[in-house]
């Protein structure tokens, strides 16, 4: 592959027109103020990977070698980290997880779900506009994924106008 080419980072669907997926899709891409599909199905990729992954490693737990027990307790706390799994779940868990699972974790929801935005969409527009940080440091990416320790440091900038509690867009805030 030559230097500087991109390469897509998900899978679109192998049935490109179905009905009931294209209503479930467009109701995940609304409910969590999604851009387009794309991201959707970046989220669902990722997710894959996440099977793929737990699937190699239970098949090389089976010849139980301590090698492998280390790699899926980075694994599992890779995901718990990020609260994709709870605290006692286990790798036969990462099996049953869903797509939302994945949503739900990023920072854009996270930033919705906080009270910072009134919708997923105006949370995406304040997250790209450089209005929301985390840690203090502006994320301009709304698809970031935002691990457990740092939900609590998801605020808006110090520098951005929507940081003043009597901004108009944070009305709602005041009733």
């Amino acid at each position: 592959m030559a230097l500087g080419t991109n390469t897509k980072n998900y899978e679109t669907p192998n049935h490109p027109y179905q009905g009931e997926r294209i209503a479930d899709e467009a109701t995940l891409v609304g409910r969590y103020g999604l851009k387009n599909k794309e991201e959707l199905w970046r989220a669902q990729s990722e997710l894959r990977s996440y099977r793929r992954e737990a699937r190699r490693l239970i098949g090389r737990m089976q010849g139980q070698s301590e090698d492998v027990s280390g790699e899926a307790e980075q694994f599992l706390a890779r995901l718990k980290r990020l609260d994709i799994l709870g605290d006692s779940d286990e790798l036969d868990d990462v099996l049953g997880l869903g797509v939302t699972d994945v949503l739900e974790r990023r920072l854009q929801t996270v930033a919705y779900r906080k009270g910072l935005a009134n919708s997923p969409a105006q949370a995406r527009q304040f997250i790209s506009h450089g209005h929301i940080a985390v840690s203090g440091q502006r994320e301009t990416r709304p698809s970031r994924q935002v691990e457990v320790r740092e939900e609590s440091a998801v605020a808006f900038h110090e520098t951005s106008p929507l940081a003043d509690d009597l901004h108009p867009e944070r009305a709602d805030d005041q009733e």
